[in-house]
């Protein structure tokens, strides 16, 4: 079974380096977090990283380690919540003695020595606490901070266990997560506050915003805009679910102007939408993708895209 190789490997390696994502979520972080617990207080005499730019926005959960170049010669480098080695945060991934990869998202690179892809999974912090519990009589141990993590990523990925995602699995482990010693309201506070330049900018999109005949909605926010409500891009994915409970809405953009690029964000209650991102430099979910365009005419393609994809949607 893979998940008992992963096991075998780590016990195998004196340092461990774990990746995620670039523009990470609390999935992201929860997966990469609750994994290096795991393994730290398992193995007090490992050396255990995790890498990648640090997203202030989530250093409620955990803050990145500085990992100098030479931690690298001889390490098992585990790469978390990632579907493709162009999104992998920190390139220096490439340069260990061994690559595992876990991850919940269909598969867009066939990448690692040992590949561990589980689409059903709600999330990868979901499969991180499935990796304890199936090796938990093979000396892995799960602290309380190492339980917060894992929640935090399921509860993000999941919506609040909203999404169709949520399995019977999901609420058994959240279940068995909040037997931990952890602060869930303090958890919580963290995770959904906004601050009030996010909560002006919510004000701006719910009052501008259309609805196709399809049955979706396009979001541009220019650099104009992020400059006149004080926000960063990075600050923008906590806006992304804002269109959720609109009625008729089937699926929507959001249009992030960069310096040098334009960020895609879709999301679906219907439509799949991962083909899409695919399409232009992305990937994810058929339900949640990421993707990035190059220019307005081609975020002009992705709106075609999507209103071609609600269109066949509402005929089936």
């Amino acid at each position: 079974m893979v998940v008992h190789d992963i096991v075998d490997t780590i016990k195998a390696y004196d340092t461990i380096i774990i990746h995620r994502h670039v523009r990470p979520d609390p999935d992201a972080y929860g997966s990469q977090g609750a994994l290096a617990e795991m393994i730290m207080t398992s193995f007090p005499e490992k050396n255990v990283f995790v890498t990648g730019l640090e997203d202030e926005s989530l250093n409620y959960l955990l803050c990145m380690d500085k990992v100098p170049d030479e931690a690298y010669e001889q390490a098992l480098v585990i790469v978390c919540d990632t579907a493709n080695q162009a999104r992998i945060d920190d390139q220096r991934y490439k340069l260990g003695d061994k690559l595992i990869k876990i991850d919940h998202h269909p598969t867009v690179d066939e990448y690692g020595d040992i590949q561990w892809v589980d689409t059903t999974a709600s999330s990868t912090s979901e499969m991180i606490f499935e990796v304890f519990l199936s090796s938990k009589d093979d000396g892995l141990t799960f602290n309380d901070n190492a339980a917060r993590l894992a929640y935090a990523g399921i509860v993000g990925d999941t919506g609040r266990f909203l999404f169709p995602s949520t399995s019977r699995k999901t609420l058994e482990y959240a279940a068995e997560l909040v037997m931990y010693s952890f602060d869930r309201s303090d958890l919580y506070d963290n995770m959904y506050k906004t601050k009030m330049n996010l909560a002006r900018l919510k004000g701006y999109i719910l009052q501008h915003f259309s609805v196709s005949s399809s049955g979706h909605i396009v979001v541009t926010i220019t650099k104009d805009i992020l400059e006149a409500y004080h926000v960063s891009p990075m600050e923008t994915s906590q806006l992304v679910g804002l269109l959720g409970d609109i009625e008729d809405v089937l699926a929507w953009v959001f249009f992030i102007e960069e310096d040098e690029l334009i960020r895609v964000r879709l999301r679906s209650k219907g439509p799949a939408v991962n083909e899409i991102a695919s399409r232009h430099n992305g990937g994810g979910h058929p339900m949640a993708a990421g993707a990035t365009a190059y220019s307005w005419e081609e975020t002009e393609t992705i709106s075609q895209e999507l209103d071609e994809a609600c269109r066949i949607y509402k005929e089936q």
